[in-house]
């Protein structure tokens, strides 16, 4: 057993409502820039809907993740080594633009510079890649609500899945009544396909921690990994000639702080936290035959950090205390391995996904109350979840490659804690059995309804600080994406304004301007006042 430590998110969505400010925030932190226009490291997409880019679920297609032979072996989805490097100067693997969206501006100079008349001028869009005029007919938010539903959501890749199963009629009945967002970012995954994609071994997962990033001096542009990558969160700069991706806001990570998208949260919906795992069983929980099982063996991959040998093999792997502490607070791990009621986004792509959800059940419960009956009665939630079939489908293939049961019992479980808190708030006599249905006590249950709805900051987020023996390495490392100009350009692309001697400043500053009821710029990449666009917000003592 070798034991290494993984920084992993949950996100609630339950929670979610759609208002994108973790994708604004992330914008602007890290691809506001020439040549990543199009880019968006975090989005959150309405399900069903096409998703960005567009159908990135179609591996049949886009060819994304791993795949086992005939003879049990893991492979590339994409081919092996002498399919890529037939491939390699010209990949017909890759979402075009028009999959993404061409990126636009508006000649805002007509508006200045235009003569009096008797109508108003109009500023034209523009194209941000080829400054020619442009007409509109795509973005990364589209389909954003059900908008152009009757068109656009016949082409989801898992409702055309679920199409031999039900008719027209009912899948746009479920469309109607099952609406809900999936915000998504890089899943860090344990055995990362755009790692094992990169011909010039430019992308690796850093051992620390467990982050997939990209080495800007080693990328020479074969853009291998934005086959490989089966959600499509890997980037092509056209500025640079480089890949980018999410960077799980690894310099903050580093100074014990959240990312930037899990702070600005407006539902705080995220979960940031320790996972430990035994990584000599990764390739074996990555290969097993059934993609239904494949859930299950992830789980199996996740050490118990309360477990006195597992606590001793990891000191033995060089994985400091503190950071054992961190794993046995971990939300993440609570929410995955105890209760269970978190779940991994496609499992079957066989890259072990290190970014969970939380399934959502608010929109079956509003199905319940637009209908006149009781949406916290335990038996009528129980009941709906089993009768709204296509939903709880829909989300199996979304979370458990199809397998129905690992969902239900999530969402029974977050059912059973509606119910049984509703109980409990209003002085009505507890109810064991509501509990018990579900496999948990009163105890753990209260448990539960503490971190999915009244959790603090602290409790949200236990990200524990790079040590300083390892900062000068973790410093010196090419991957920041917020240098002048972009990575690729003049001077190397080190971490000055984000390093980890910094932010370990602002982020025991922060601790104490919280005390105080200080103002606190939440991004804050330097310290240094305030990000043009960003607003400053106060902290509550209590949070």
């Amino acid at each position: 057993m070798k034991v290494m430590a993984q920084v992993g998110m949950v996100m609630n969505l339950d929670k979610c409502i759609g208002c994108h400010t973790c994708s604004v925030t992330c914008k602007q932190a890290w691809t506001n820039r020439d040549g990543v226009e199009y880019a968006w490291f975090n989005n959150v997409e309405t399900r069903p809907g096409l998703g960005y880019p567009r159908t990135h679920e179609d591996q049949d297609r886009w060819k994304g993740g791993w795949e086992l032979t005939r003879s049990g072996k893991l492979t590339l989805k994409q081919g092996g080594r002498l399919k890529r490097l037939a491939t390699i100067f010209s990949n017909p693997l890759m979402p075009g633009v028009e999959d993404y969206y061409e990126p636009w501006t508006y000649d805002y100079d007509t508006l200045l510079s235009a003569p009096q008349g008797s109508t108003s001028p109009v500023a034209q869009p523009h194209s941000a890649i080829t400054g020619k005029p442009m007409r509109i007919t795509w973005s990364a938010n589209w389909d954003d609500n059900l908008a152009g539903a009757p068109e656009t959501a016949p082409e989801d890749p898992i409702v055309k899945k679920l199409h031999s199963d039900v008719n027209d009629k009912i899948r746009f009945e479920y469309e109607q009544a099952f609406m809900f967002y999936l915000p998504r970012i890089c899943e860090h995954c344990l055995n990362p396909a755009c790692v094992a994609s990169c011909p010039s071994g430019a992308m690796y997962k850093r051992s620390e921690d467990g982050i997939v990033l990209v080495d800007q001096d080693a990328c020479r542009g074969w853009r291998m990994c934005v086959t490989g990558c089966p959600y499509k969160k890997v980037f092509f700069n056209h500025a640079t000639g480089k890949a980018e991706k999410c960077t799980m806001c690894y310099p903050r990570i580093e100074a014990g702080m959240p990312t930037i998208c899990s702070e600005t949260c407006v539902g705080r919906l995220r979960y940031l936290g320790l996972f430990l795992y035994d990584a000599d069983k990764v390739t074996a929980a990555a290969s097993v035959k059934n993609p239904r099982d494949l859930y299950e063996a992830q789980l199996d991959l996740i050490l118990d950090p309360h477990d006195p040998e597992v606590q001793a093999a990891a000191r033995r792997d060089g994985i400091a205390q503190d950071w054992i502490d961190a794993a046995r607070k971990s939300p993440v791990y609570r929410l995955a391995k105890e209760f269970r009621v978190a779940l991994p986004l496609h499992p079957e792509y066989r890259t072990m996904p290190m970014v969970w959800y939380i399934p959502p059940l608010s929109p079956v419960a509003d199905a319940l109350r637009e209908t006149g009956h009781d949406a916290e009665d335990a038996s009528n939630l129980f009941g709906a979840l089993r009768s709204l079939r296509i939903p709880i489908e829909y989300l199996a293939e979304l979370f458990t490659a199809g397998d129905v049961a690992p969902v239900l019992r999530s969402l029974d479980t977050l059912a059973a804690m509606r119910s049984f808190m509703r109980d409990h708030n209003l002085g009505n006599e507890a109810q064991p059995e509501i509990a018990e249905a579900v496999g948990q006590t009163p105890a753990s249950i209260l448990e539960l309804y503490r971190l999915l709805a009244v959790a603090k900051y602290e409790d949200r987020y236990v990200v524990p600080a790079a040590h300083n023996e390892v900062a000068a390495e973790l410093d010196s490392l090419a991957c920041a994406l917020d240098a002048v100009g972009g990575p690729g350009g003049e001077g190397p692309a080190t971490v000055s304004a984000d390093s980890f001697h910094v932010l370990k400043g602002v982020r025991a500053e922060q601790r104490t301007a919280a005390t105080t009821s200080a103002d606190v710029n939440l991004p804050h990449w330097d310290g240094k006042g305030v990000p043009l666009g960003m607003p400053t917000l106060r902290v509550r003592n209590d949070d």
